[in-house]
């Protein structure tokens, strides 16, 4: 009776433990996907910014290609840009306290991770 609790109770870690690993690669997936979005941001505003304002340019919105001008455009750019990098900040938080909430977790229930 004893070693079926125990079990039960080691189940319980490992699927804890289990979750905890998925949440923080979730997380990071999301960081690296934001990541990626401003660094396409960044390029764009970088190729756009030298022209003339009143040059025409396309922009892909909700899957519908549309015509607009650099001046229009550029500071739309740079508050997308800008929200993005507040989200990635967000998320990087998330990321830290999750991970902090995990190593406190497993020093209370004094879990040794033997391959990670």
């Amino acid at each position: 009776m004893a070693s079926q609790v125990a079990v039960k109770k080691q189940q319980e870690l490992q699927n804890t433990y289990s979750t905890y690993k998925n949440t923080l690669q979730t997380i990071a997936s999301k960081i690296g996907d934001i990541e990626q979005e401003t660094e396409e941001h960044k390029l764009v505003l970088e190729t756009l910014e030298p022209l003339p304002g009143d040059r025409k340019c396309f922009r892909m919105i909700n899957g519908v290609l549309v015509e607009r001008t650099v001046k229009d455009v550029v500071p739309v750019l740079k508050t997308n840009s800008e929200g993005l990098k507040k989200a990635m900040e967000e998320l990087v938080k998330q990321y830290k306290s999750k991970q902090d909430e995990m190593e406190k977790w497993k020093k209370k229930n004094n879990i040794q991770v033997v391959q990670q």
